[in-house]
């Protein structure tokens, strides 16, 4: 079990001969699940945290931005598209790059355009700034999530949707602490208060350079050897193929829909209906966030025991029944509607990103790229267009509007079965 041992702390003390051995070592290291790297996820999983919860600091501070510059609805959906467009728009890009081209530390680099957006939002004198530092915020995003997953994969040892799972669980809870430090911090003491959180980004980029110095050495371990092979054979045709990504990513699109629908305008909706605080709204906020950091984790530990398909139709179609009954719900059961929403949906997404992996062997970059891209893009066209729909109507509407999307979940029958019997 030493070589579980190894780590991102290990790897960066520095001079020749510390590198030496720990490349050596990795070298050595089997390629099984015993060789899982838990120091290295575990330093992407606490990154993913510190970066989304900064990212998730602008959905935490809309309804004070919409007092401070008087935005409607459609406005607060468009800082959500300029955020998510952004990232949407270079992941698939950054992530076939570097599949090409591997740059260790490309991870610190992009968490330099979260912090410099952070900055900007907390001295923005007006709407168009906001969208500036949403934009800048977004292009972190972008460089980070391919990366780390490509990242979590090396390091692995073979237990994929453990992995995809723990790295981006600390994403997850790093989304849910974003409230909790709006109503403590930013709330209390003002949108320049958030300028507090660079050092958080600063840390962020000292771990990642570290994370960076292990991906250098194990590209140093590993050079000249043939890659490891796929846990097995996927017996496909190029169409087939083809056919079984665009489904997954269609099944990406409608979850990431409904949840932007229920992360943008949860808070609205609670104020609206239930005459919430914006404090205690944000709790509310918290719980719903913690429950789909929770349901990422879960989904990550059985997808590698009950399989990617499986878990995809346990995740997407459990969730139908409690999101039709959520609009008509009082405070007490809409607060236990939305766990079970969080948890159940969440669970989907490591399996589909393991499935797709699966299909495209060495493309683990563009595969991230391209879902966790279409995912932040989907949301920021569904939080603009809902935006516009509660302008005209309201926020209620929305939510029943909304409730029938896990429905086309029904679309996982499509998927072939790729995972090995027994």
């Amino acid at each position: 079990m030493n070589t579980t041992a190894q780590g991102v702390a290990g790897t960066a003390a520095g001079p020749a001969a510390p590198a030496a051995a720990a490349a050596a070592t990795l070298a050595a290291a089997p390629d099984c699940a015993d060789s899982t790297r838990f120091r290295v996820l575990g330093a992407l999983s606490f990154s993913h945290f510190l970066n989304d919860m900064m990212q998730s600091l602008i959905l935490a501070l809309y309804p004070m931005l919409k007092g401070d510059f008087d935005l409607s609805y459609a406005q607060i959906g468009i800082i959500t598209l300029m955020f998510q467009f952004t990232a949407s728009l270079l992941q698939p890009l950054i992530g076939l790059y570097t599949d090409r081209r591997p740059q260790p530390y490309a991870l610190s680099i992009g968490m330099g355009f979260t912090l410099v957006g952070l900055l900007v939002l907390a001295v923005a004198p007006s709407y168009a700034f906001v969208l500036l530092a949403a934009a800048l915020v977004g292009t972190g995003s972008s460089v980070f999530h391919p990366e780390s997953s490509r990242i979590a994969r090396l390091a692995s040892g073979g237990r994929h949707g453990l992995a995809q799972s723990i790295s981006q669980v600390g994403g997850n809870f790093g989304q849910a602490m974003g409230p909790l430090a709006a109503a403590w911090i930013i709330i209390p003491f003002g949108r320049p208060s958030v300028a507090a959180f660079s050092a958080v980004a600063l840390l962020a980029i000292a771990v990642l350079w570290n994370v960076g110095n292990w991906y250098r050495l194990h590209r140093i371990a590993t050079a000249g050897k043939p890659a490891a092979a796929t846990a097995h054979r996927i017996d496909l045709t190029r169409v087939a193929i083809v056919f079984s990504v665009s489904v997954l990513m269609v099944l990406v699109l409608f979850k990431s829909l409904y949840i932007t629908s229920l992360n943008s305008y949860y808070t609205f909706y609670l104020i609206e209906k239930f005459g919430l605080s914006v404090p205690g709204a944000q709790m509310y906020l918290f719980v719903l966030l913690f429950s789909v950091a929770a349901g990422t984790l879960l989904g990550g530990l059985v997808t590698d025991r009950i399989g990617r398909k499986n878990v995809i139709w346990i995740s997407i179609l459990g969730a139908a029944p409690f999101t039709v009954m959520l609009p008509y719900a009082n405070l007490e059961w809409t607060g236990v509607l939305t766990v079970i929403i969080g948890l159940v949906t969440a669970s989907a997404f490591p399996a589909i990103i393991v499935y797709a992996q699966d299909l495209l062997p060495g493309r683990v970059g563009l595969v991230a790229g391209l879902f966790f891209g279409l995912a932040f893009g989907t949301g920021g066209i569904g939080a603009a267009v809902l935006g516009k729909v509660a302008d005209v109507t309201d926020i209620n509407y929305v939510y029943k509007v909304c409730s029938f999307i896990p429905l086309l979940g029904l679309l996982t029958a499509f998927l072939p079965n790729i995972e090995k019997k027994g």
